[in-house]
């Protein structure tokens, strides 16, 4: 199976490439899943063999990661995680220029501003998600409340 190719190394990455299979299996997803974060532009295989073979490098596998984190943990669709995944990319571009030493104080505090807008900006988006879990408590709990009422009436 084309999928399931051993790792190689790559000098361009300086690490071991997993195939796909291989990539999928380590991140508990399934190829499919791979192929369509590529297809809307979450991740790029750091290589493809001549054969269209897809590559991932661990920069790769932690990108993924990520996604399943955002996903499963704070339940964040596709389209809030490319966000959450481009203003962390930005961020880290950011980083880079404000410790060159090329960068001048004013391109630094420029910089700081934009990093600052952008976590404010993540952080509306974890807001949202969670006054929406906050709602979903509240109405849990309220039915909880009913059904022990219910309970505590039968019981007498």
């Amino acid at each position: 199976m084309a999928g399931l190719a051993p790792a190689r190394h790559d000098e361009e990455t300086g690490g071991r490439l997993l195939g796909i299979g291989a990539a999928a299996q380590r991140l508990g997803v399934s190829e499919r899943a791979l192929r369509y974060y590529q297809q809307i532009g979450l991740i790029v295989p750091a290589s493809t063999t001549p054969g269209g073979l897809r590559r991932y490098s661990e920069s790769d596998v932690a990108r993924v990661e990520r996604i399943v984190e955002l996903k499963t943990l704070l339940g964040l669709n596709l389209d809030e995680i490319a966000l959450v995944l481009r203003n962390e990319d930005r961020i880290a571009q950011i980083r880079l220029t404000y410790h060159d030493e090329r960068t001048s104080e004013d391109e630094r505090r420029q910089l700081t501003r934009e990093c600052l807008a952008l976590q404010e900006d993540l952080r509306a988006t974890v807001e949202v998600k969670r006054a929406a879990l906050d709602a979903f408590l509240a109405d849990l709990n309220a039915r909880i409340s009913r059904a022990r009422a219910l309970l505590a009436d039968h019981d007498h």
